[in-house]
């Protein structure tokens, strides 16, 4: 809720009670190029007719244009026990509203002996520009004949054009600093006003009654000032939430009228009654006169404005949340104002009573006696009333978090330029903190990149990432982030190793020849090799002659080569740190075909495109051997395959190692059937010898493979 609208502007006398409903006026609007002209605020009245049945109404009328609009009563301390409600026709498209419920349940003038003819009044509803309207108010039981106060009014304000902002239209963004010409200086201590004292925390951005365009002949009665200030009551104001921010110092000028302007008998308020607003993009508008930091005597919370200050949210915050941009305001007029007084915004405070009455929640108050509230504290937990919603007074925890500090949701997100194994990070020197955390960066004072508890880097309160540089070694790195409060909050700490010692390969990536088939244009390999680091490896990666990604602990990989051309086989390790090694050494496969091979005993010739460039040999003859002679590391016998195949003896460099079988229950061509590999490149022989298998004595040979 927000100030009450205490002052009777214009409208409608209901007579004894019933149902009222009226229309009102107000003045047109003139384009002038793309200026619209300054054009002063004014207050609506227009009186009800009963009909001779009883019944208080009157049909919905044309009028002039408004955007505000509120009921008021005779009798300040009087509450209006019934329903009122209103439906309004908007200018733009000539559309009526449904109904809209007006708050009736707003707080009474705490002194009304002091202004002559003050009224009760209902909470103010922001509707836009309109250009007709419909009221009616009905008593609590139902009824239209009896129970409602006296000297029914409806008031009609129209904000008009007063701030260059408004004359440029400058849209739903709005920025505060377009406001910002018009800064009120602090009043000059005097006996009667006290001295400003310095807060703990810096003070937000406040647009000046000036430059959201208050006309100060509405309020000449002088300032009256508190002692300090305990606390602080959030209100709303109620109404739409549907205003753009452009709108916002039409809506603030309007419910200022609505406090302060006289009706045609004298009443109104000596001002408005908030002594902050703050609208849904952030900005934040000085409301009752005295001076921002000084703690001015506010009319927003009935019993207990005598120690305390009063900020509004512009809107409806029933069933909808205030906007984390209007939170953040909030919680920074709050900080700023209870740190003048060196007070914890999230702590209590006892409060004394300036009225005897109930709070929502049904709370007995004593005048006089003490009663404890959070220092951020809603409305409604001083008086009955709805306000400032159930969704904004749900998000008062928030702003007591945000104003109070530590900073909320810290949270250290990343860090690039180290990569994460297990529980540590390893990096080459360079890092990045990256992070994150809920409270708002403009209560945010700094943050600060911690390595070993010490600080080695510091950013602003709006930054989300520092970089620094890790020497060698086993390091604990945090962020720390400083509210303005001063109040620290600080991430878990991260393991982070830098390490710039390159990985090894211990044993250097070879390829050996292994069984399969053999073509011209592939022989079966298998690529081998053994990378290691000094603190952890990552991967082994092959670049060339194709490409693949391997864990730290693989060591091999079936790969094929291509007889006849030189190969370079180049592998990268890389450790978990970012070093990075490359071995990249060359190896040529041979084919051998069986004519270069030095006979002995039978053997015939056999022509296919299944063999090794078309042609093999066979031999059924016990004895009959061909040897080969080569300098390489690596050998693999090439065969043919069948069912009926037989057996030969395989000989390395004179001594037999292998009695190979060459039986198939499937036909084969091609097959590498025996390999053997050395650790270095060496001259050899492999001599085979056809062993006269009972029953099955043939052999077939397709040539030798080998590595050079």
């Amino acid at each position: 809720m927000k100030r009450r609208a205490w002052l009777t502007l214009g409208a409608v006398v209901l007579g004894g009670g019933g149902i009222a409903t009226y229309a009102v006026a107000s003045p047109s609007t003139d384009n002038a190029g793309d200026l619209q002209p300054k054009r002063p605020v004014k207050v609506y009245n227009l009186a009800l007719k009963a009909p001779e049945t009883g019944e208080r109404e009157l049909p919905r009328t044309e009028t002039k244009q408004f955007s505000l609009l509120g009921i008021s009563w005779t009798g300040a301390t009087k509450r209006l026990d019934g329903k009122a409600q209103v439906r309004t026709r908007s200018i733009d498209t000539g559309a009526w509203t449904s109904w809209q419920d007006l708050e009736t349940d707003a707080d009474p003038v705490e002194d009304p002996d002091e202004r002559a003819g003050a009224r009760g009044a209902s909470e103010p509803l922001w509707v836009g520009p309109s250009d007709g309207v419909e009221v009616q108010v009905v008593h609590e039981d139902g009824t239209t004949s009896a129970g409602l106060p006296s000297g029914l009014k409806v008031n009609l304000v129209d904000p008009g054009i007063a701030t260059a902002a408004e004359q440029r239209d400058t849209g739903d963004d709005t920025d505060p600093a377009a406001y910002a010409e018009d800064v009120t200086p602090s009043p000059t201590p005097t006996a009667t006003t006290p001295t400003a004292p310095p807060s703990t925390v810096p003070e937000p951005s406040i647009v000046s009654r000036a430059g959201w365009g208050a006309d100060e002949k509405l309020s000449p009665d002088p300032s009256e000032y508190n002692a300090d200030v305990k606390a602080v009551f959030v209100h709303h104001t109620a109404g739409s939430n549907d205003y753009t921010c452009a709108e916002s110092a039409s809506i603030v000028r309007a419910i200022y009228a609505y406090h302060t302007a006289p009706d045609p008998s004298g009443n109104g308020w000596n001002d408005i009654g908030y002594n902050f607003l703050v609208d849904k993009c952030g900005t934040i508008f000085e409301g009752r006169k005295g001076g921002v930091d000084l703690p001015v005597l506010g009319a927003h919370t009935y019993g207990w404005n005598r120690e305390s200050t009063g900020i509004a949210v512009l809107g409806e915050y029933t069933a909808t949340g205030a906007s984390n941009a209007a939170l953040t305001s909030v919680a920074r007029i709050a900080a700023w104002k209870l740190g003048q007084y060196g007070v914890d915004p999230n702590s209590t405070v006892q409060l004394k009573a300036g009225a005897t009455q109930n709070n929502l929640a049904g709370t007995s108050f004593t005048a006089g006696s003490l009663y404890t509230f959070n220092r951020v504290s809603g409305h409604r937990d001083g008086y009955a009333t709805e306000c400032p919603g159930n969704s904004l007074y749900a998000q008062l925890p928030t702003i007591r978090a945000w104003a109070s500090g530590p900073v909320q949701g810290l949270k250290l997100t990343s860090l690039t330029g180290a990569t994460l194994s297990g529980s540590t990070y390893w990096t080459k020197g360079a890092i990045t903190a990256k992070w994150s955390a809920t409270t708002p960066a403009s209560l945010i004072s700094k943050f600060e990149v911690l390595v070993d508890g010490k600080v080695v880097a510091t950013a602003s309160g709006t930054a989300t990432s520092a970089g620094t540089t890790l020497a060698a070694g086993s390091h604990k790195v945090a962020v720390r982030a400083v509210h303005q409060s001063g109040k620290t909050a600080t991430t878990s700490a991260l393991t982070v190793v830098t390490d710039t010692t390159a990985p090894t390969f211990s044993t250097t990536p070879k390829i050996t020849l292994r069984t399969g088939t053999v073509t011209t244009t592939a022989a079966p390999v298998t690529l081998g090799w053994k990378a290691a680091d000094s603190q952890a490896l990552k991967q082994v990666s092959l670049l060339s002659p194709t490409t693949a990604t391997f864990g730290p602990t693989t060591t091999s990989s079936s790969r094929s080569a291509k007889p006849g051309t030189a190969s370079v086989w180049s592998m990268k390790a890389y450790d978990v740190a970012g070093n990075t090694r490359t071995s990249s050494p060359s190896y040529t496969p041979m084919i051998l075909q069986e004519t270069s091979a030095t006979k002995s005993g039978s053997w015939t010739t056999r022509s296919s495109t299944s063999y090794l460039g078309g042609k093999s040999y066979s031999s059924a003859s016990k004895n009959a051997s061909l040897t080969w002679t080569f300098t390489g590391k690596s050998a693999a016998w090439v065969v043919s395959r069948a069912s009926t195949s037989g057996q030969a003896y395989v000989y390395v460099d004179g001594t037999k190692v292998a009695t190979v079988d060459l039986k198939s229950s499937t036909t084969a061509y091609r097959q590498a059937i025996w390999t053997k590999s050395w650790s270095s490149s060496a001259k050899h022989t492999v001599k085979i010898v056809v062993v006269g298998t009972s029953g099955r004595p043939t052999i077939t040979t397709d040539g030798l493979v080998y590595i050079k």
